[in-house]
């Protein structure tokens, strides 16, 4: 019996050391989405009071676990009974990395404004009253969740993709486990960037560090716009390579065409950022041109 206890034991240890090494692979699969993840939700809890930053973190947090708690029975239920739509799925999340990258380009280099236009709504903001500011705060928080819901559909299906020849319980597994680092790590980094600028004006004011106290205060308060910038432009870099490389890895004649490339790492990396962006190029073309039609036919 104590064998059997023992077994057991071993069995349960080297479940659990497969599925952290298939969820590692899984986190960096999912590296694009993370660093989209927290640009995107750092930018949209950004604008309310100080004092009410971490209580809208800690509710969009909620309702990213809420929305990951619907995602995962469902990827596990498609892998169970259709199984042959886990790689369709895949594609159309990369595609959606793809589409969402090139949107991103097209808002950079057509609309330079937008950040004078935020700028000028957050001090619109702070002269409304206590009842509108909770309404929108509560507009915001339903706008993250529902980005949240996007962004996490992207990662369980691509965190399905790669274990998607390993049995349930390593699925479940992997699934759960990285839906929980991607919710604490994400909002965990959420609310240390939103309030960085906040903590550089305390050391300023308080200088716990002496002398160095302004410096290293500065740096926070003037460098967390900056790293937010970097963060999205790494996101959006990140988008493209993710993307494209599942495309060339789901569609056999772009597999083909590339396989030649192979034994280059970076040649192999700059190939799939390429077919991200031309994939990106094409679909937000394509989706301006419907976009045009119908407003010519409404018009019309």
């Amino acid at each position: 019996m104590a064998s059997g206890f023992f077994a057991l034991l071993d069995d349960i240890a080297t479940l659990l050391d497969d599925i952290s090494v298939m969820t590692k692979v899984a986190a960096q699969k999912t590296s694009a989405v993370l660093g989209d993840d927290l640009a995107l939700n750092a930018q949209q809890v950004a604008g309310v009071e100080p004092n009410r930053e971490l209580p809208v973190v800690y509710a969009v947090a909620r309702g990213s676990a809420f929305n990951k708690i619907i995602l995962v029975p469902s990827a596990l239920l498609i892998s169970t009974v259709a199984p042959a739509a886990v790689l369709p799925l895949l594609m159309i999340g990369g595609l959606y990395l793809c589409f969402e990258g090139a949107e991103k380009i097209h808002h950079l280099l057509f609309h330079s404004k937008t950040e004078e236009t935020d700028h000028q709504k957050h001090i619109e903001n702070l002269k409304k009253s206590p009842e509108e500011l909770l309404q929108l705060e509560k507009s915001k928080i339903k706008g993250a969740v529902r980005t949240d819901f996007v962004l996490s559909a992207e990662i369980i299906v691509i965190s399905l993709g790669t274990v998607s020849h390993v049995s349930f319980l390593h699925k479940f597994g992997v699934l759960s486990l990285i839906s929980i680092l991607m919710t604490v790590g994400v909002y965990g980094l959420v609310a240390l960037i939103i309030k960085a600028d906040d903590f550089g004006l305390w050391m300023q004011a308080r200088r716990p560090l002496g002398w160095l106290s302004r410096p290293l205060g500065g740096l926070l308060v003037h460098g967390t716009p900056k790293f937010m910038k970097l963060l999205s432009v790494v996101g959006t870099a990140a988008m493209f390579l993710v993307g494209g490389g599942i495309l060339n890895h789901a569609v056999p004649v772009l597999h083909h065409a590339t396989e030649n490339f192979t034994h280059s790492v970076v040649l192999k990396t700059m190939i799939e950022g390429l077919c991200g962006l031309v994939a990106g190029i094409l679909l937000l073309l394509a989706f301006k041109l419907i976009e045009k039609f119908r407003s010519k036919k409404i018009s019309s």
